[in-house]
């Protein structure tokens, strides 16, 4: 007990420097939520964002065996002290058990449950602790509860506004677009229009809301590859159909936002998606849909990918002579991530890719 004392001490003066650096910058830049906490004590493998009033959190798993019991006791004094630190009750305080998983042909899965096989867009609970936070003068919905992961991705806050600083009059595809966040920023930027495509209904209806929180009007295609005319349309279709249809419909966009799951096996997709397997094709299929002087952005966010831009150049010059692949990945980090692990990020164009 006294080491689990000693570690809940170690933790709240740890949350208590973050804090106090982290909450002028918030204030100043208009940031509504930011991570506070990454694992910065090995022995204490916590990662907790700070939503409002509001800390949703994981665990990851305790590299040594231990008895169930006493992890619950380790993990309730561990709350205890982020409350009295950060002056929020108990019930505030929402902390899912994530742990990395092998498949069994060892592909390596991340953000799992500790219990089962759910992914991180999988539904596992149903408390429905929603909020609406700011970020970039836009606003975001968040689910704190329910999914391992809350709608929005902070360590891509610096890549969004990118995008949105980029979009001016320009065609901008997101493909898995999740909730839709990159979208929202591009018509923030003045996108001439966007295509968001997703598997989910869940989170396509969740992505309008997101342009709705934002004064835009986005539409869900009535057809899996229909050619409404909307401004902001959000596609329900499995990302390689889509890519397949749009380019014997030789569409084309200026902007492409490639940001996959490491691992994708839902029923509903033509085939299973394994990032590191599958990354070649995905953009290779991109490269032919992006229009002369466009820019394709390729984020990686799986720790298990470990490929270079000589590596990704390699892969596409084949089929896309000519193609520059730039590691930028070191551009996109913000304040509360300094220091961290970010996910890969690289652009990739080609002056000739539209004509394939």
């Amino acid at each position: 007990m006294e080491k689990i004392t000693a570690q809940a001490e170690m933790l709240s003066n740890r949350l208590r420097k973050r804090l106090r650096h982290l909450k002028k910058w918030a204030k100043r830049t208009g940031t509504g939520a930011f991570r506070l906490y990454d694992r910065d004590i090995p022995e204490i493998p916590l990662v907790l964002d700070l939503y409002g009033d509001i800390i949703s959190g994981a665990l990851y798993k305790r590299p040594y065996e231990k008895d169930e019991a006493e992890e619950n006791v380790w993990l309730e004094a561990m709350r205890a002290a982020i409350a009295r630190t950060l002056c929020i009750g108990q019930d505030n305080i929402i902390i899912k058990r994530r742990e990395r998983q092998r498949r069994t042909e060892g592909s390596l899965t991340e953000g799992s449950l500790t219990k089962g096989s759910k992914s991180q867009y999988e539904k596992i609970a149903g408390e429905g602790l929603m909020r609406v936070i700011t970020e970039g003068g836009l606003k975001f919905k968040v689910n704190l509860s329910d999914y391992l992961d809350t709608g929005l991705f902070l360590d891509r806050r610096v890549l969004r506004g990118a995008v949105r600083s980029d979009s001016a009059g320009k065609r901008v595809l997101n493909l898995f677009c999740y909730t839709a966040s990159f979208s929202v920023y591009a018509a923030a930027g003045g996108a001439a229009s966007t295509d968001s495509v997703d598997l989910s209904n869940t989170y396509l209806g969740w992505a309008k809301e997101n342009f709705s929180l934002n004064g835009f009007k986005a539409e869900i295609a009535r057809e899996t590859f229909s050619k409404d005319s909307y401004r902001h349309r959000l596609v329900k279709a499995d990302v390689t159909e889509f890519l397949r249809w749009a380019a014997a419909a030789r569409l084309r966009w200026d902007i492409i936002i490639l940001d996959p799951p490491a691992f994708s096996n839902s029923s509903m997709a033509s085939a299973d998606i394994d990032l590191r397997r599958d990354y070649g094709d995905l953009l290779q299929g991109c490269l032919a849909l992006l229009a002369a002087d466009g820019k394709l952005i390729f984020s990686a966010g799986a720790r298990s990918f470990k490929a270079t831009a000589i590596d990704i150049k390699n892969v596409l010059t084949d089929k896309f002579p000519g193609t520059n692949v730039y590691d930028q990945s070191e551009k996109f980090t913000d304040e509360d991530f300094k220091g961290r692990k970010m996910p890969r990020t690289y652009f990739v164009n080609n002056d000739i890719a539209a004509t394939h």
